[in-house]
């Protein structure tokens, strides 16, 4: 039974020392990925604190990345965790998204923040909640951006 021990104990050593050998791709994008998002939702200083504290880590190509994220197996989760939040909203390509997905994604901004569901728990669990007074500004900031797109969309479709 040591024996067996022994050698699942090196197995699973050598796989650990493997993984660390084989990265995920990171992010290289600065804060200029992030530039069109801002000067055409226009936060204001606070929401962009909030944005940039919050959001942009996992939703723009600007990832501040923490030191875990360079061993494995963290850095495969963190990887699939960002990959996950740019596939559902990344405001790095702003740019490419038409009117109608630019407030379809405000809209699942709302609803996120508005429901507790973003930020998610293993992000809050190590970098902290949004206090009362962020979620406030944050969703104030998203409604007033979104009547732009809605104006838009109306103005389109006569």
């Amino acid at each position: 039974m040591k024996k067996i021990s022994k050698y699942i104990f090196i197995l699973l050593l050598t796989v650990f020392v493997i993984m660390q050998c084989i990265r995920p791709d990171k992010n290289s994008g600065g804060y200029e990925s992030v530039v069109v998002f801002e000067a055409d939702t226009k936060p204001s200083v606070e929401v962009v604190a909030i944005l940039k504290e919050n959001c942009y880590d996992c939703h723009s190509n600007q990832t501040r990345y923490p030191w875990y994220a360079e061993v494995a197996p963290f850095s495969y989760w963190l990887a699939n965790h960002i990959e996950h939040g740019q596939g559902h909203f990344n405001v790095s390509v702003w740019e490419s998204y038409s009117a109608k997905k630019k407030d379809h994604k405000l809209e699942e901004l709302l609803e996120m923040v508005e429901e507790g569901e973003m930020p998610l728990d293993s992000y809050t669990w190590l970098h902290g909640d949004l206090k009362e007074q962020e979620v406030k500004l944050l969703l104030q900031w998203a409604t007033l951006a979104r009547l732009q797109y809605v104006k838009e969309l109306k103005l389109s479709s006569k």
